[in-house]
């Protein structure tokens, strides 16, 4: 999951019964909500979805993917979904088995509205005990928080879309069209189950659009008040690169002219120093035009300023010395991992980069790999793509999509501005967008940008933002499907 903050705002204005047990018995915590007040049926329901799925170590090489999976299959069976409202599907990803998990709410009958998919991921970075302050896959209510790994990214989504169906379904609720929930099981890492439902997806179920839990939600203030309803719209392409070089090497006694380590590090030394050209497009001067208005400061400036004019030099140096305005000005290339040399006393025979790029939508990575090799200038650094690309068009924001989410949002924050923007990161939702599916994610959180811990240690979420976003969905396909 992905949700930012706007930068620095501080303005006020507004066995499968066996795994069952397990994951419940691994945290016990008192049913009081925020302020102590007793859970209502919907607020404990959610909060034990939560606390059983933190549970599950569903992380790379962990093999808890299907185990999750099992113990969702029965909350949907034991709500009364049939065996024909859900499919379980089994995924070979880079030789580790996962699955993925797609559950429908039928619609009424004689319903012809096409149907709604809902995205989420099962699947988590992994996290280990001995550097966490509490235990990461045992969820912990302590101080206004949730602790545990994927207490956002993005059990949190899994958590509120599944408590939503099953309150529904509890109701009696039949929707004017068919809702299917789509959850992967690999989207931290290879993303295969994601590519296979994506096109299951375009192929046999032909949604009228997708929306996300993965994304997007509401940007808090650091004094907790609300800002903007960030609308994930658009995704950066996702590459990374490995850039090798090689050397005959030999004694470390006898230095050579050339040097593999050295080689290597000259040529990220100019990627480093080198920056991509500004890009703008309607989708990110119209998110810099509203973000301006709502951060004070030189930084909020430099957006309005950038928003007239993209050629702006002054605002363009604000912009980039900010870690969450850079992405949004074009493709950034980091270095991320170095391995180099086999002994201490020998010169390196090889020595090897992985470099990630975030490119802007339409410039490709085969254009990216070509610039980085012009600004390397040496026909010894060996470049391979590592990763298989998706490249993804910008979604718009339907207006059926935005009153619903406007309706849903007056309830929590009457006329909370809705801000679309593009992600630096990545998401199931390139895959949909690049068959040709309009895909906004619009998850309910709400966080203050010293909240976000997701993918790193002591990963967390407020409280209050867990149950003051359950009704979140609810209200939104109510007013989608009914």
């Amino acid at each position: 999951m992905i949700l930012h903050a706007i930068p620095n705002m501080r303005r006020k204005w507004g066995g499968r019964l066996a795994l069952v047990a397990l994951a419940a018995g691994l945290s016990v915590q008192p049913a009081l909500a925020q302020g102590d007040a007793p859970l209502t049926p919907d607020q404990q329901l959610a909060r034990d979805i939560y606390r059983d799925i933190v549970a599950f170590r569903t992380a790379r090489g962990q093999q808890q993917v299907p185990a999750m999976v099992a113990y969702l299959v029965d909350r949907f069976k034991q709500a009364g979904f049939s065996d024909d409202d859900i499919q379980v599907t089994d995924y070979d990803s880079e030789g580790e088995k996962t699955q993925g998990l797609m559950v429908t709410y039928r619609a009424k009958p004689g319903s012809t509205a096409k149907p709604i998919v809902l995205l989420g991921h099962m699947d988590v970075v992994d996290a280990l005990a001995k550097d966490w302050v509490r235990p990461p896959f045992t969820l912990v209510e302590e101080d206004g928080y949730f602790f545990g790994r994927a207490t956002m990214d993005n059990k949190y989504g899994i958590t509120n879309l599944t408590a939503t169906f099953l309150r529904l379904k509890a109701e009696g609720w039949q929707p004017s069209r068919d809702l299917v929930l789509v959850f992967s099981g690999d989207e931290e890492s290879g993303m295969i189950s994601t590519r296979a439902q994506a096109k299951y997806v375009a192929d046999n179920i032909d949604p009228e659009f997708i929306l996300n839990s993965d994304a997007g939600g509401i940007a808090l203030a650091e004094d907790g008040t609300p800002v903007a309803f960030r609308v994930q719209s658009a995704e950066k392409t996702f590459a990374s690169f490995e850039l090798t070089v090689t050397n005959p090497g030999g004694h470390s006694s006898r230095p050579r002219s050339d040097n593999a380590i050295y080689e290597l590090a000259a040529a990220l030394g100019k990627i480093a120093a080198y920056q991509f050209p500004v890009r703008a497009t309607e989708l990110t001067r119209s998110y810099f035009a509203t973000a301006g208005k709502l951060t004070p400061g030189e930084l909020g400036q430099a957006m309005l300023r950038f928003a007239a004019d993209p050629s702006d030099a002054p605002a363009i140096a604000t912009l980039r010395a900010n870690p969450e305005a850079v992405g949004t000005l074009g493709t950034t290339c980091v270095a991320t991992m170095l391995q180099a040399g086999h002994a201490e006393n020998a010169l390196p025979q090889s020595a090897t980069a992985t470099v990630n790029c975030r490119i802007f939508p339409g410039e490709g990575a085969a254009a990216t790999e070509a610039k980085l090799k012009q600004v390397i200038g040496n026909d010894a650094v060996a470049f391979k793509l590592i990763t298989n690309v998706t490249e993804s068009p910008e979604s718009k924001l339907r207006d059926d999509v935005q009153a619903a989410l406007r309706y849903s949002l007056d309830k929590r924050y009457p006329g909370l501005t809705i801000l679309p923007y593009m992600e630096s990161g990545g998401t199931d939702g390139m895959h949909y967008r690049t068959l040709g599916y309009d895909t906004v994610a619009i998850s309910g959180a709400a966080m203050k940008a010293s909240d976000m811990y997701a993918h790193g240690l002591n990963e967390r979420l407020p409280v209050a933002s867990f149950y003051g976003g359950l009704d979140h969905w609810y209200w939104i396909l109510k007013k989608l499907a009914e």
